[in-house]
């Protein structure tokens, strides 16, 4: 191994210096491609050979920008959003990367005049913008704002190109740029009912009093259910399209994590998969049902967290994975019981239960379309002591919270 990466540099070495933007390009993406490979050095071997000086060649920031096109062009295709490329740089990349990522993912949107708004929303909430002149590269703009020195530069270039190319294909979330979509006109979201779930979490978040606070989760959850009921009724007339979209997760115990994912989305009528290659869950289902995953998701990750780092026996790894999933399997439980517990409740139950029932199968045949080659898998839990705390932290829920 050794001897063929020598060979390669040396190869390398004795090719003839590129001198149009265009060589230049093809340079950064190969370095780029050996990145992804995993081989050491790369980047900063592509930064000796182009820009080993204080005056860079002025064609090497016309080949990064045409580089970095290329590259975010295959990833945009390939069903990436602005909020993923955002969380992956955030996670494989340096704070220099991560800006340069964005500066290319909002010059290459800009070009579009057909965008869905959910891109446009995802690109405001990551900060992706054009700040620079189009009198000159962007990459000669970006190193000097960063205060990078030309190897720097495109030693970072590389990296976050290494990122890009390393992108494999998504199921598409959102329409790419520049492809003709059709308006959802069914998707609205009740703003009063919303602040109300969200001013429960919040209060939920913040409690230091476990039972309070999982009281206040169940409540959210019974309002969302109960929301999504009434809406049911209404919309029957309207084709009921599943979305689908993206939950990203921190490290560590991602495993446990993407479990709890999934019983909420069970118990909000989705469905959800894991990508433990990148870390994320997609989830899919109806617009406002994601809405409600995505907001008590979130809340419960915070929440059993906290509960699982004020356990006094929750130092080893074992004791919070085991708590983890404890914790996610119990809510699953009671999130379901008090979903069915709702319907039970409303007067309209036998006018809900074919609706629910069609809603159901629609929302399978989107997720076996998306995902036809799904494999389960178990998470393993190797103490019992975590289990049976992360069990009674969950247990205290009061799902009818007074």
């Amino acid at each position: 191994m050794g001897k063929q990466k020598r060979r390669a540099a040396a190869s390398a070495e004795d090719t003839p210096a590129p001198r149009t933007a265009e060589e230049f390009g093809d340079v950064l993406l190969a370095a780029a491609y050996d990145v992804a490979r995993g081989i050491p050095g790369a980047a900063k071997a592509c930064a000796k050979r182009l820009a080993n000086g204080f005056e860079p060649p002025p064609e090497l920031a016309r080949g990064a920008d045409l580089a970095g096109r290329r590259a975010i062009t295959r990833v945009c295709r390939n069903g990436w959003l602005p909020e993923d490329l955002d969380q992956a740089a955030r996670r494989r990349v340096d704070e220099f990367a991560v800006p340069y990522v964005l500066d290319t993912l909002a010059g290459y949107a800009g070009q579009f005049a057909t965008l869905h708004p959910g891109w446009r929303e995802q690109l405001d909430d990551v900060g992706a913008a054009g700040w620079w002149s189009t009198s000159e590269p962007h990459f000669t703009q970006w190193a000097a704002k960063h205060i990078l020195t030309p190897a720097e530069a495109v030693t970072t270039v590389v990296e976050a190109l290494g990122l890009l190319v390393s992108m494999p294909a998504l199921n598409p979330v959102l329409p790419a740029p520049g492809t003709p979509y059709r308006p959802t006109a069914h998707h609205t979201v009740d703003e009063k009912q919303l602040g109300r779930v969200r001013a429960l979490l919040a209060k939920a978040e913040s409690s230091s009093f476990p039972e309070e606070a999982e009281a206040l989760s169940a409540k959210a959850q019974e309002l969302m259910t109960r929301y999504a009921l009434d809406r049911v009724l209404v919309e029957t007339s309207v084709p009921d399209i599943p979305a689908s979209r993206r939950l990203w997760l921190d490290t560590p115990y991602l495993d446990a994590k993407s479990l709890l994912v999934h019983v909420v989305a069970t118990a909000n009528r989705c469905q959800a998969v894991f990508d433990p290659r990148w870390g994320f869950v997609t989830v899919v289902g109806d617009e406002n049902d994601l809405d409600a995953v995505a907001l008590l998701t979130t809340s419960l990750l915070v929440q059993a967290t906290r509960a699982m780092i004020a356990d006094p026996a929750g130092r080893s790894r074992a004791f919070r994975q085991s708590f983890l999933v404890s914790y996610a399997t119990r809510i699953g439980e009671r999130l379901g019981k008090a979903a069915e517990a709702t319907l039970a409740d409303s007067p309209d139950a036998d006018r809900l239960l074919p609706v629910l029932a069609s809603h159901e199968v629609k929302v399978k045949a989107a997720f076996t379309q998306l995902f036809p080659e799904v494999v389960g898998k178990s998470v393993t839990v190797r103490d019992l002591d975590g289990w049976d705390a992360g069990r009674s932290a969950a247990d205290r829920a009061r799902l009818h919270g007074s």
